[in-house]
């Protein structure tokens, strides 16, 4: 259930109309990853991830305290975004076209968007990325290729957003898999009261997109423990901390 509007190949998707759209609680999506066309989504239900409310599994705790994998942040992002568009078996196509991909990419340039990456050795094997903007990180696509890969960034990414002061985690659209983690379905109306909560002195009424400057600090995890190296979260903060971290509230 979404509203759908299609602005044709003339319009070319910009970092400031995409910031304006999530802004209003719009974003783009397209049919395929070839196609030049994208349209805007406005769900009727959004799910949202209640970061006071984040569910971590016993066996999922394990995995996460026992560093199975290696977790860096904003190191990989146009490989990340790159893996969640690859066609595989159980989903041939994707929504995320070249237009997007290219925005996403400079959003990361500007320090908009961000990304969690999942690794087994020196293998990318997971992660997820998304925009951030004021104290919401609208969460775009999540991607494993090991079990639980997936799984393991969005703990990550919990803890790195309550580190961060963060309030809200948009999921777009509710799945049995962020189900299981916590995630809700609301209305939209409440969810504009949630965003609006989110970028309260941020996105001033009638104010250019292109002169916000996001209020959550998606670096605090990392100034956690002395000496770790910016942009990683790993070393120092190991995944013991970030159950601990978690374990107040889960």
């Amino acid at each position: 259930m979404s509203r759908r509007d299609e602005p044709g190949t003339a319009e070319r998707l910009t970092p400031h109309l995409v910031l304006g759209a999530y802004a209003v609680g719009v974003f783009p999506m397209a049919d395929t990853r070839e196609t030049d066309h994208v349209y805007w989504v406005e769900p009727r239900k959004r799910a949202i991830l209640p970061l006071d409310g984040f569910h971590l599994s016993r066996s999922l705790r394990k995995t996460v305290a026992a560093d199975r994998f290696r977790v860096t942040a904003d190191t990989a992002f146009e490989s990340i975004i790159r893996l969640c568009a690859e066609s595989v078996p159980d989903r041939p196509e994707t929504w995320i076209n070249y237009a997007i991909e290219r925005v996403f990419i400079d959003l990361f340039d500007m320090g908009f968007a961000h990304s969690i990456e999942v690794w087994d050795g020196e293998e990318l094997v997971g992660g997820l990325y998304g925009l951030a903007l004021g104290r919401a990180f609208f969460g775009e696509s999540m991607v494993s290729r090991r079990t639980d890969a997936s799984k393991v960034a969005l703990v990550w990414l919990v803890a790195r957003l309550r580190a961060g002061g963060y309030s809200l985690l948009d999921c777009q659209f509710q799945t049995p898999h962020l189900a299981s983690m916590g995630a809700i379905e609301i209305r939209r109306d409440d969810y504009v009261v949630l965003l609006s909560d989110a970028l309260a002195g941020v996105v001033a009424p009638g104010a250019s997109a292109s002169g916000v400057s996001a209020a959550g600090d998606f670096g605090a995890l990392d100034r956690l423990a002395p000496g770790v190296a910016a942009g990683t979260v790993s070393g120092p903060v190991s995944g013991q901390d970030i159950v601990q971290l978690l374990a107040q509230t889960s």
